[in-house]
């Protein structure tokens, strides 16, 4: 979604729906605003924290940081138990992320 489509939204929603509709209309800017910056999405949606990277990072820091992380958390290198469904587990969050990472890229 463009920057702009959060706030258009909202401004319409907030004169449609409240009273009086200048106030509606600021409430609905402001509800617009925060969807579009994205204080409402969830930090475990973000693919980039996942790998301890920034969104401006490249390609290459992203392959080292899966690279990295993948070595680190690898099943084949978990003892038994807990320790490993916690590495399948965790593996599982990285390769995620990363595809994720490159679906978005590829969409570019």
């Amino acid at each position: 979604m463009t920057p702009w489509v959060g706030k258009l939204l909202g401004l319409l929603a907030g004169v449609l729906l409240l009273r009086p509709p200048l106030f509606g209309a600021l409430v609905g800017v402001l509800i617009g605003h925060a969807l579009d910056m994205g204080w409402f999405r969830r930090r475990a949606d973000d693919p980039y924290r996942v790998l301890g990277l920034t969104e401006d990072a490249s390609d290459v820091e992203v392959e080292r940081a899966w690279r990295r992380l993948a070595s680190r958390y690898h099943p084949d290198r978990a003892g038994a138990g807990d320790e490993l469904r916690h590495a399948e587990d965790r593996m599982r969050e990285i390769n995620r992320a990363y595809d994720r990472i490159q679906a978005l890229r590829r969409r570019r």
